[in-house]
């Protein structure tokens, strides 16, 4: 029997490629965004699709889904600083009341629910590489505390929900992921990097560039979730690339990947910005039976080649 999924947030950028998922595993899937940061481009090409739906709603708000619901994946967020950075209120609004909603739902249609969290919630870590089982090290009333906090609570408010109403839950935190539908303005380190080594543009380095991340390619992400969709697995589970590098080696390897002039320029670190972020996957190896697969230079050629024709249709 054909099962219905939920995703909200579903034209972003993770959330559409997770349509795509869900679509090709045999399910109807019914993306529901307020179009925010989302962008209908992004699920243009399942349009189509009879087993697809696009709802445009705030899941701020009641959210109303005729007939049965088997899986529900909550995604809707900003997830960019800058987009959390210009909407804070919306940012807090979407983890606490939107989560509350999505779970309203899930528990109104006995769905298996599914939260988007972050590797965010462990802040600027004084373990490396963060465990599930380490708590974080965040600023509440920082700059970044409205997505952190949001996150963090939206992980409270999964476990209450299974906890006290017996709501099948899962909870990823997503760490640092890339690829096609990332937005060019989205401005984080990937998109910014790529859209100024393309147009010639100096490539802006933050700090002295020596603070880490380890990136991993959104078809790698997309198939870790799934994976824990379909388990057992209650607790939160890291899903991301354990391959570390600095921002520096990343900056200079995409100037090498695109063949750009671009020569790299150094600004003022912003505040809270971590200094390491590396998943442990010990979790996600054992319970999913899960690893990262995409090469990184392979992932950021197809990457590079997306914003090549995003930045051809915007000029």
């Amino acid at each position: 029997m054909q099962k219905t999924a939920v995703v909200t947030g579903g034209a972003g950028f993770l959330g559409s490629h997770l349509c795509d998922r869900l679509l090709a595993e045999g399910c109807t899937v019914i993306a529901i965004d307020n179009l925010v940061t989302g962008d209908t481009e992004n699920i243009s090409h399942l349009m189509g699709n009879p087993n697809f739906r696009f709802v445009k709603h705030d899941v701020t708000e009641y959210i109303f889904i005729d007939g049965p619901v088997e899986y529900i994946l909550h995604f809707a967020s900003p997830a960019s600083p800058i987009d959390y950075l210009k909407l804070p209120i919306q940012t807090l609004k979407v983890g606490s009341l939107g989560t509350h909603k999505a779970l309203g739902l899930a528990k109104l249609k006995k769905a298996r629910f599914l939260i988007a969290s972050t590797s965010e919630v462990y802040g600027d870590p004084l373990v490396h590489p963060q465990p599930e089982s380490y708590w974080g090290n965040v600023n509440p009333v920082g700059f970044r505390g409205v997505y952190d906090e949001a996150k963090r609570f939206s992980e409270a408010m999964t476990m209450a929900y299974h906890r006290y109403h017996g709501v099948e839950t899962r909870i990823v935190r997503i760490f640092n992921t890339y690829g096609p539908r990332m937005r060019v303005n989205d401005g984080r380190a990937i998109p910014a990097f790529i859209s100024q080594t393309l147009s010639g543009q100096d490539v802006t380095v933050f700090g002295d560039g020596n603070q880490t991340r380890s990136v991993c390619y959104v078809d790698d992400l997309i198939d870790g979730i799934y994976r824990l969709l379909l388990s057992d697995e209650i607790d939160p589970v890291n899903i991301g690339n354990q391959d570390e590098l600095t921002m520096l080696q990343l900056a200079k390897e995409i100037i090498d990947l695109t063949g750009s002039k671009s020569k790299i320029v150094f600004k003022e670190l912003p505040d809270d910005d971590p200094k390491v972020r590396q998943p442990d996957t010990t979790r996600a190896k054992s319970i999913l039976k899960w690893s990262a697969r995409v090469d990184r230079r392979e992932g950021l050629q197809k990457t590079i080649e997306y914003f090549k024709t995003k930045m051809r249709v915007q000029r």
